[in-house]
């Protein structure tokens, strides 16, 4: 037996008693605090939820995707405005925010395993860079956070100026003209008589452009029912798709509120004797008056908006009148919170006279006789709509459009158009990742018949899908990447005019178009903002067959004309200031477009015809000024911008063709007025803006001031045959100022009695050549709401 320790089993008992007592003594009491920590922390880990209702303070609505935020957790309410969000035990704060309303925190005390109620009613923001707009996205953010440049124009000031048209209203937003029913954003366009738009009208998201000409009629606009106007500057094809090249007017209509809202106004305008007496052509003064009423109200859960306008114009221009009435509606019935649907539509009625350009320049409210057309119309559109939110919060919207214009026209124009618009639209937002998506499909088919297009039937076809993402990083920079796919089709059955035979033809084409934008917060107040974005526009049925006598010349086809396409940059800078109560923004914007092919009236063997007169650029800047509130006891309201347009052609050769085919650049030489420098026609290279109210108790005074540089280069024809052109333009060879004054009484919160004077120098100034503006007048407006 070898030598080593010896096994004794009394010490195993021993070694097996001193472990139980070791456990009985402490491990238990251990594994009983373990367990008590255990319980504790998962009692912790549950946490509280926070639950309740949002809602707008104002109107009593629930708020649909409004953001919860706690931390870097945050969720969104649903189509009834509820809300859930879990939190941990004790006291939190909790953010609530939402686009055009103030932002809410709140400290709440949570108990775990309970549940805490608080119901939110949101006030609306009044700071201007909170604005809440949709045209950028199809959905709401705020001013300050688009990727582009856009204005929005609020209904008191289009009531507090008297304008009677979107168009009128839309001279007031800086880089905007309107000539002669043309609208031009930053140069973009030039003038172009009731055909072809670079830049696109909508009427609640849905385009509302005369079928045939892709041209605006503006006063088919219910101006009696807008809550604000969006104008969207540059390149917008993206979301938009055609006639979208150049920007974009979005006219958003009132929504019912929970109190029932009426207004109505009455308005008469006398025109007073031009400076220059040999002007004056009447015995009587000419004169203008109207009418408008809007009703608002919720009936259960029928929303319902009814409004109608009368107009009745005897106009300062000899033998030009309009006298129309209008009257719309919208009914929207919500099913619950989540599915709504409803119809909108509005009727125009009227008849009109006018003429293309004057006499001459000392008749220059008098028409060439050669252009006098007398007109009566009926238009309208019915809208049918319908949003559903599905059980994830995705928002799925169907937009149509059925747009019908009959226009009876005395000099063999008549013409009358139909288009069907249809688009279904999804929209998703996703809190944790601040992610939008945005995409849908859109139909749009017209059919034109018109004497003024050989009096046969053509038809068209537009289909387009597009997505856009919009996302924030860094809850600082806010990034959006668009694209839209377009396709397009014309067929053209023939016809024969004066000129010989136009032959049938179907055209096909599609292109894609793309967008990308950033906005940067560099401060509480500071936004830098840059993007890039390609348009394209296929041209219209009048701008490629129209055939007619315009008063001295003709318009004759041109079958073979093209499409256009361009691409616009920006970079730019919106800066929120506070002066004491005294808050807005100013903005300043560097911008580059640049056209391919681009469409343009020209003369050309004996006659007008629309033409690929190829490159073009733009460049420019633009500053704006916005602001509202009191400079120590002074109320004030003021809008202001200065903008500057560079519009060239690409090509621009002067020298003398050495054979009998003129280049491009040569032609281009040939068909302007200025022929020395290279210059775009009808554009304004300077433009300056100022509007400026305020008010002492109910008394209100307010001035708007334009000032518009000459107009360089038009068809140089025009300087042959029409009198006077040359005369007037050199005449104003430093452009023109003009001024508008406003003074206004407010009995109480439903009368307000205005009187306006415009053109108060009694200026004598066109907008478009050879079209004299009015002298000076006088207005006297009422205002009723209750």
């Amino acid at each position: 037996m070898s030598v080593g320790t010896r096994h004794d089993p009394s010490c195993q008992n021993c070694i097996a008693i001193t472990n139980q007592v070791f456990m009985m003594t402490f491990c238990k009491p251990f594994s009983i605090l373990l367990g008590l920590l255990f319980v504790a922390s998962q009692l912790l880990a549950q946490g509280g939820t926070l639950s309740g209702v949002i809602s707008s303070e104002l109107s009593g609505e629930a708020l649909i995707s409004a953001t919860v935020q706690f931390g870097q957790t945050g969720v969104l309410s649903e189509v009834d405005g509820t809300y859930t969000i879990s939190l941990p035990p004790g006291r939190q704060e909790v953010t609530f925010s939402y686009v055009g309303y103030e932002t809410f925190v709140q400290i709440v005390d949570i108990k775990a395993g309970e549940t805490t109620r608080l119901d939110v009613r949101m006030k609306e923001q009044t700071t201007l860079l909170q604005t809440a707009t949709v045209t950028s996205g199809k959905y709401e953010k705020p001013l300050g956070e688009v990727t582009v440049s856009l204005e929005v124009l609020r209904p008191n000031l289009i009531e507090s100026t008297g304008k009677n048209t979107v168009d009128e209203a839309l001279q007031k937003i800086p880089g905007v003209t309107v000539i002669d029913g043309s609208a031009n954003i930053r140069g973009g366009s030039g003038y172009s008589q009731g055909a072809g738009s670079r830049v696109l009208l909508l009427v609640d998201d849905i385009p509302i452009l005369q079928a045939d000409a892709g041209y605006p009629n503006w006063d088919d606009v219910p101006m009696e029912s807008i809550e604000q106007i969006e104008v969207l500057k540059g390149a917008a094809s993206s979301l938009y798709g055609s006639s979208a090249l150049n920007g974009i007017i979005n006219v958003r209509t009132a929504y019912a509120k929970s109190t029932p809202e009426t207004k109505a106004s009455v308005f008469y305008t006398h025109y007073f004797s031009p400076e220059d007496e040999r002007l004056k052509w009447w015995d009587s003064a000419p004169h203008t008056a109207g009418a408008s009423l809007s009703h608002r109200r919720k009936i259960g859960k029928v929303d319902l908006i009814v409004g109608g306008y009368y107009f009745n114009e005897e106009s300062f221009r000899k033998d030009t009148y309009r006298r129309f009435g209008r009257a719309n509606f919208n009914v929207r019935h919500r099913v619950n919170d989540r599915l709504s649907y409803g119809l909108a539509g509005n009727f125009n009625l009227g008849e009109s006279g006018n003429y293309f350009y004057w006499l001459n320049d000392t008749s220059a409210y008098i028409g060439n006789p050669t252009t006098l057309s007398n007109r009566s119309r009926l238009r309208y559109n019915i809208d049918p709509f319908l949003t559903y939110y599905d059980g994830k919060g995705n928002r799925h919207r169907i937009l149509s459009r059925f747009y019908s214009v009959e226009n009876d026209n005395d000099r063999n124009q008549s013409n009358g158009s139909r288009s069907y618009y249809g688009e279904y639209q999804f929209h998703r937002r996703l809190a944790v990742s601040d992610l939008a998506i945005t995409a849908g499909v859109v139909g749009l088919a017209t059919s034109v018949n018109a004497e003024l297009y050989g009096d046969t039937t053509f038809t068209s076809r537009n289909i387009a899908g597009y997505l856009q993402l919009d996302k924030k990083f860094f809850d600082r920079l806010n990034a959006t990447v668009g694209f839209r796919y377009e396709y397009n089709l014309l067929s053209n059955p023939g016809f024969v005019n004066d000129q010989g035979t136009v032959p049938p033809s179907e055209e096909k084409e599609s292109k894609p178009v793309f967008r990308v934008g950033l906005n940067y917060q560099l401060g509480q107040a500071t936004y830098l903002r840059a993007s890039w974005g390609q348009g394209y526009r296929f041209p219209t049925v009048a701008e490629k067959f129209i055939y007619t006598d315009a008063g001295g010349f003709f318009v004759v086809p041109n079958p073979s004309l093209g499409s256009e396409t361009g691409w616009s940059t920006e970079i730019g800078i919106k800066q929120g200031y506070r002066i004491g109560n005294f808050e807005g923004f100013a903005d300043l914007a560097l911008y580059y477009m640049r056209y391919s092919d681009m469409i343009e009236f020209n003369y050309t063997i004996g006659a007008f015809q629309s033409v690929n007169i190829g490159g073009t650029e733009i460049s420019g800047f633009e500053a704006t000024l916005a602001g509202q509130g009191k400079l120590g006891s002074l109320p004030l309201r003021l809008l202001a911008g200065y903008t500057f347009v560079d519009p060239k052609f690409l090509a621009w050769d002067t020298s003398t063709p050495t054979s009998t085919q003129l280049t491009q650049g040569q032609l281009n030489v040939q068909n302007t007025s200025n022929r020395e420098e290279n210059v775009l026609k009808y554009r304004f290279r300077h433009s300056i803006k100022l509007d400026v109210e305020t008010n002492f108790d109910k008394f209100y005074l307010g001035v708007e001031s334009f000032y518009l540089s000459r107009i360089e280069a038009v068809d140089f024809i025009f300087n042959l045959i029409i009198p006077g052109l040359k005369t007037f333009q050199d005449a104003n060879n430093n452009g023109f100022w003009y001024h508008n004054f406003r003074a206004a009484y407010k009995f109480d919160e439903h009368y307000k009695l205005s009187v306006l004077f415009g053109n108060a120098f009694n200026r004598a100034y066109t907008i478009r050549p050879a079209l004299l503006e009015a002298p000076r007048n006088l207005t006297l407006r009422l205002d009723v709401k209750f």
